[in-house]
């Protein structure tokens, strides 16, 4: 049975929904009322995990599922070895460097070396200023990680941003992207290339599906 990792949080419903146009239905994740982690497919051919996004890949890593749906900027991050197969097209947001709208910095050769710079996403904040040749210390929050520079803890922050609203409230302007994001497709290496499951028809559908313009959702 092909089992298949689906992400928690603002990917799961355009997700859903692409592989409900293949067929696949793990609509009952979207039950509020449900609290079930595993499901299968009524067709009995499939299973869904719903987990946290940044344990997609790890699954599929590791086998326990044969595909996967999450953002690039969490393969970015942790670079697993599994095989990325198609740019789905939904979930779009950028890496990005911001600092306090009111400090001189205009870009980031404009930090001073040895600045401090709070993210999340340590690997590629450390990758990035490196790329500068910039002297850096990255400092690792796992939550709001706006008020770095609100509290005076770092001159700037690496984050994921999608509309830009939770920095201007909070006084923080974008300065330079690092790259940009959008949910993709990855899958097993091996199951992919024994095709397990006849997973290369079900990839073949989905990226069908993603050229066909399907509908996202908002």
């Amino acid at each position: 049975m092909l089992t298949v990792a689906l992400p928690k949080g603002e990917l799961l419903k355009n997700s859903i929904r692409l592989l409900q146009s293949v067929g696949l239905d793990f609509s009952a994740f979207l039950d509020s009322g449900n609290r079930q982690l595993q499901i299968t497919d009524a067709s009995g051919t499939a299973k869904g995990l719903l987990v946290r996004g940044q344990d997609v890949p790890v699954y599929v890593e590791y086998g326990q599922a044969q595909i996967g749906i999450i953002g690039y900027d969490v393969l970015r991050e942790k670079q697993p070895q599994v095989a990325h197969l198609v740019d789905l097209q939904f979930g779009y947001c950028r890496m990005s460097v911001a600092v306090k709208a009111s400090s001189p910095y205009k870009s980031p050769l404009d930090l001073p070396a040895h600045s401090r710079v709070a993210s999340k996403y340590v690997n590629s904040a450390r990758e990035f200023f490196q790329g500068l040749d910039l002297p850096v210390e990255i400092v690792p929050l796992y939550g709001s990680v706006e008020l770095g520079p609100i509290t005076g803890m770092s001159e700037a922050i690496v984050d994921i941003v999608s509309t830009g609203r939770t920095l201007k409230e909070n006084g923080l302007v974008e300065i330079t992207t690092l790259y940009e994001s959008t949910a993709r497709l990855i899958a097993h290496p091996l199951s992919y290339r024994l095709n397990t499951g006849n997973l290369h028809q079900l990839v073949e559908q989905l990226r069908e599906g993603v050229l066909s313009e399907l509908p996202i959702l908002t």
